[in-house]
């Protein structure tokens, strides 16, 4: 599936400058909060999130927004906190039907991810504050938590990374063909093409930005690393026809692949510097 980038036309370029199968800057660090039981900070581009872990702690009784009740289980709650200067609407929601949906998202897929049969009773805690969004808000939030579960020595099967995907135009059963001079796209998400009437291409784009996603379809997945590359989350938030969802799949799990390398890297490295300081 990749292209040969070895000559490659400006016009194919995103506007951010990133060809169509290349992730965002990715910067990680791990244990920014040492009172917490484990910590993190990530940025996806503009996108920042601040993760802190408690526990595993003691349960009550009917406490589990997010988790099953199992005694023999531990309860995963996931808070999440949008500030309200992270995004261009600067109001302060709270409640809000999209944070519970990407709690319940992210408390699902931790579930099935974390050893909860070691805590039986128990709850983990997962604090999740969003200091800017700039796209992929999910799978930003799930690398983070990733990342501060690793930092609080919870055991886990495997990295759990996420990543999004996007396609470059609007596929519609019913609609006419447009020419297309009269497609409705941003600059630097088209080819170009000469004129008269010509059946639009359908490419897939990597790690979208939140521009991107206002004009595009999309999707998050989140995936365990290693061989297998088992997908846990599979979240499409837009329309889109259903035989270009395999290929935005396929261009999300290779993406995983690389957001899993990178946070990889962030806990060698930090695991070094433990052993050196200690």
């Amino acid at each position: 599936m990749p292209l040969d980038t070895s000559s490659y036309s400006l016009a194919l370029l995103r506007l951010d400058g990133r060809r169509w199968n290349e992730l965002r800057r990715i910067h990680a660090q791990i244990s920014t909060q040492p009172s917490a039981d484990g910590s993190s900070y990530l940025e996806m581009g503009n996108t920042k999130v601040i993760c802190i872990v408690s526990g595993p702690a003691e349960g009550k009784r009917g406490a589990g927004a997010g988790g099953g009740g199992e005694r023999d289980q531990s309860n995963i709650v996931v808070e999440i906190s949008v500030a309200g200067f992270s995004g261009v609407d600067r109001k302060r929601r709270r409640n809000d039907r999209r944070t519970t949906e990407l709690q319940h998202t992210i408390t699902q897929a931790l579930q099935a991810t974390v050893y909860t049969s070691h805590y039986g009773g128990s709850t983990i805690t997962i604090s999740l504050h969003v200091l800017a969004q700039d796209g992929a808000l999910l799978a930003a939030c799930i690398n983070a938590a990733t990342l501060a579960l690793i930092d609080a020595g919870v055991p886990m099967s495997d990295y759990l990374v996420a990543c999004t995907a996007g396609s470059t135009t609007h596929a519609s059963a019913s609609a006419p063909q447009k020419p297309v001079g009269q497609q409705a796209s941003i600059p630097g998400l088209s080819s170009l093409s000469g004129g008269g009437n010509f059946e639009d291409t359908d490419d897939p784009l990597l790690d979208l930005n939140g521009l991107e996603e206002q004009e595009l379809p999309f999707l998050t997945v989140a995936t365990l690393g290693g061989e297998r590359d088992a997908v846990v989350v599979c979240l499409l938030e837009t329309r889109v026809h259903a035989a270009r969802v395999e290929e935005m799949l396929a261009v999300g799990v290779d993406g995983c692949k690389r957001v899993r390398e990178i946070l990889d890297g962030v806990v060698r490295v930090h695991g070094r510097r433990m052993v050196e300081g200690g």
